[in-house]
């Protein structure tokens, strides 16, 4: 399998167990982390040339993926700093 950039265990490498813990404890975490995924995917694909997409359609995945990027980072900076 090749490797996908902008994973979230490679965005946020230093807080693996604070990802683990908002997996298991966090809803809203595990949506917003799942869409990410998705998103993140496809985004991969498109680059990869394995799907084609418009340029306004990459830009849209490319928005929506640092809109929900945003959203992460703010719930595991929110966790880091509680523990």
């Amino acid at each position: 399998m090749a490797h996908t950039p902008h994973e979230l265990g490679a965005v946020f490498s230093k807080d693996s167990a604070i990802l683990h813990s908002l997996k298991m404890n966090n809803p809203h975490f595990v949506k917003l982390a799942d869409k990410y995924h998705e998103v993140n995917r496809e985004v991969h694909r498109i680059d990869a040339e394995v799907e084609a997409a418009s340029d306004d359609r990459m830009e849209q995945l490319k928005k929506e993926r640092l809109g929900l990027l945003d959203q992460i980072t703010a719930i595991v900076n929110e966790a880091r700093s509680a523990a």
